[in-house]
């Protein structure tokens, strides 16, 4: 039996731009690469805005690149369920909505990304609640977990990127930036980020380093870097071996061209990780806070997988940039360690993103996890 093509995502935008990113890439290709038709309902359009710069948050309902886009409020009068229904991140469906779900929905709770070892085990489970079943799904980085969001063309892409100094021109045009022949790092973090000493050990670097900053709320932090009451996009600093560029909040094109452009990545929550791990860079990854260090256990465990097969020394300079990253401070020793292993680095990161794109994607997984459920309840009604 063939899958119903309408589903309704649901998105509640929490902090940062991690569910919303996850869930517009995601509505995109479902959309794009598997005809179907989405309804995207999102609770903040304001925050929604900046990833997606075409919204028009005074409308109820609006169309953009073939995904229908809800505003969904506590008042919101919504119509009823589609047949597969996806809830981002345990958001909590409207009661008014699940009062017009059936038992043959398919109700599929989205959770977060992870590489700890029990997301083998919780993949794909289900719970009742009366008479609908809520099925989890759990992305991950092994056969057995829904996979990673990935459009099918991504790692091509990104690899023609590299190997084309005229597209990387065109982007460098787009931002009004001269293409810099100087080691290219892109910053996108946390605030609570040990940023200062970052930026120090950079400035203090054996060769020089041009690092793009998108416009976020580091920006404070780095302006008392460099002495500034403030930081405007478009601005320019240098400090020794160090020359900062801010940029504006890219869309999410831009965004993957810029990883793609750069020579070393920092990446923070979701989106971006994965992003980061498809441009095929060596990157370092900032989980988002957690209480009880439940992210440094978050970290650990992708380091210790995706690194597996890394040279002992090189591995060591990957995990200790990580964990300095992690802590209060990063020292110059371990920051130029890392750039000692670079090629190394730049080498494993490649193989390790090519081979996660043999892996049936997360998008992929989601049509034929809703398939075999919806076959599975037909055949019972025999």
């Amino acid at each position: 039996m063939a899958i119903d093509k309408n589903w309704d995502i649901f998105c509640k935008i929490v902090d940062n731009f991690g569910d919303i990113g996850i869930c517009w890439r995601l509505a995109k290709q479902l959309q794009s690469e598997h005809q179907l038709t989405i309804h995207l309902y999102i609770d903040d359009l304001h925050v929604a805005q900046q990833l997606i710069p075409a919204i028009d948050t005074s409308l109820g309902q609006q169309s953009i690149q073939g995904i229908s886009i809800i505003a969904w409020h506590a008042d919101t009068k919504l119509p009823a369920a589609a047949p597969v229904v996806i809830e981002s991140f345990a958001c909590e469906l409207p009661q008014a909505y699940l009062d017009t779900m059936q038992p043959s929905t398919v109700w599929i709770n989205l959770e977060y990304l992870s590489a700890e070892s029990w997301v083998d085990d919780f993949h794909a489970k289900s719970s009742k609640r009366g008479a609908l079943t809520r099925h989890f799904f759990f992305p991950g980085f092994t056969t057995s977990t829904g996979g990673l969001l990935r459009e099918h063309a991504i790692t091509q892409q990104q690899q023609r990127l590299a190997q084309t100094p005229t597209q990387q021109q065109s982007f460098w045009d787009s931002l009004g930036l001269a293409h810099s022949p100087h080691l290219k790092v892109s910053l996108f973090c946390y605030p609570h980020a040990p940023i200062t000493t970052l930026l120090l050990a950079m400035a203090q670097s054996s060769q020089p380093i041009s690092c793009y900053v998108p416009a976020s709320s580091i920006l404070p932090s780095v302006a008392d870097f460099f002495g500034q009451s403030a930081l405007h996009i478009g601005g320019t600093f240098t400090q020794q071996n160090l020359t900062l560029h801010v940029i504006p909040f890219l869309s999410q094109s831009d965004y993957d061209q810029l990883l793609g452009c750069c020579d070393i990545n920092f990446v923070r929550g979701e989106d971006s990780w994965i992003r980061a791990i498809w441009a095929g860079k060596p990157f370092i990854w900032q989980p988002y806070l957690q209480t009880e260090q439940t992210h440094i256990k978050k970290l650990h465990a992708f380091l210790d997988l995706f690194y597996a097969q890394c040279a002992d020394a090189t591995k060591v300079a990957a995990y200790n940039l990580h964990n300095a990253w992690l802590s209060e401070q990063i020292s110059t020793a371990t920051w130029q360690d890392y750039l000692s292993h670079l090629s190394a680095l730049n080498t494993y990161s490649r193989q390790q993103s090519n081979a996660l794109a043999q892996q049936t994607d997360l998008a992929t997984k989601l049509v034929i996890f809703s398939e075999k459920i919806i076959k599975n309840i037909s055949e019972n009604k025999v």
